[in-house]
């Protein structure tokens, strides 16, 4: 044991990973968030299998910041949650945070993260697709996974670590509603692989460039957070939906366009209008891979690789940077 050991914080949320279901051969059927942090922490330590050296070196501190299913995630949480990241990396002794999370919304609240907290430190993501008493349950190895990868990397960065692969929070996204592989980083492909306590990082896999858009510290209360939605083109789209939501006060608006950003004439009128009226556009596409490439035709600003979802987060954090500096 060295005589200063490195400490890993490891935050909890809730979702499958914490989950629990009536019976151990039932894995889709649960009640997510049920466990502590603490009680998942000594189910990755194994009773079957010592801490691995990196591992064994380490000292954890465990913190519950919410208990929730993540289809509920929110702006409160999501506030909380990056100020107690901030504070924890803010400590010299703290080398690495890890983040358990439900999968539904883990691809929002990881890009989120990445824009808000400036920190050397890595930040590791995971969670479960079965709850915890699942007689195969997936989230003990996810969990020591992670450790493994918090205490090996250096640097700044937030990342995702599930069915032994690592995703970076730029790229990832959940592609399947119930197999144990459920997250893929489409073009740009996984990070690296974790096997059998041992991390490999993909040498084909280039990190994107930190792109701070506030500070934690910065957030606002939930309730001073702007209202921005997602609308869908898609054959016969209305304009009705986009008017109503105009009408109603929405501040900004993420268009997930077909093919290359592709929106109808009558959906891209109504956009155009909403524009007019001061509500902000995104351009992003649904397809849930490549890049949307801006050309001549593209009424409002593209947003590059950024699916739909974090399109929307980078457009939230962007308002209420603007509100800030006003």
């Amino acid at each position: 044991m060295q005589a200063n050991p490195q400490k890993i914080v490891v935050l909890g949320t809730g979702g499958t990973i914490a989950g629990e279901s009536e019976s151990a051969d039932e894995g889709l059927s649960y009640k997510a968030a049920q466990r502590g942090i603490s009680d998942l922490l000594k189910s990755a330590s194994g009773t079957h299998l010592p801490w691995p050296e990196v591992l064994a070196a380490c000292q954890f501190e465990a913190e519950q910041v919410a208990q929730l299913d993540s289809k509920d995630m929110d702006f409160e949480t999501w506030t909380q949650l990056a100020q107690r990241c901030e504070h924890w990396l803010a400590q010299d002794d703290v080398a690495a945070l890890v983040i358990t999370h439900g999968t539904d919304t883990l691809e929002e609240t990881a890009y989120f993260l990445s824009q808000v907290l400036n920190a050397s430190k890595p930040i590791v993501m995971t969670c479960a697709m079965r709850p915890a008493n699942f007689k195969d349950a997936d989230g003990p190895q996810n969990l020591r996974d992670a450790l493994v990868v918090a205490a090996t990397t250096k640097g700044p960065g937030v990342w995702l670590v599930a069915a032994g692969e690592i995703h970076h929070s730029q790229f990832v996204q959940k592609v399947h509603p119930t197999r144990l592989k459920a997250f893929d980083s489409g073009e740009t492909g996984a990070a690296g692989s974790v096997q059998h306590d041992k991390v490999q990082w993909f040498e084909s896999f280039h990190k994107p460039l930190p792109n701070l858009r506030l500070q934690a510290s910065q957030l606002p209360v939930a309730a001073q957070w702007p209202w921005v939605e997602i609308v869908m083109n898609h054959v016969n789209a209305s304009q009705q939906h986009v008017d109503a939501l105009v009408k109603a006060g929405v501040q900004g608006l993420v268009v997930a366009g077909t093919g290359n950003g592709s929106v109808s004439s009558k959906l891209k009128e109504s956009l155009l209008k909403a524009q007019i009226e001061k509500v902000q556009i995104r351009l992003s596409s649904r397809c849930n891979q490549g890049a949307v490439i801006p050309i001549n035709s593209h009424a409002f600003n593209a947003t590059g690789a950024l699916s739909p979802v974090k399109t929307r987060v980078a457009l939230l954090l962007d308002i209420l940077s603007e509100q800030q500096s006003h």
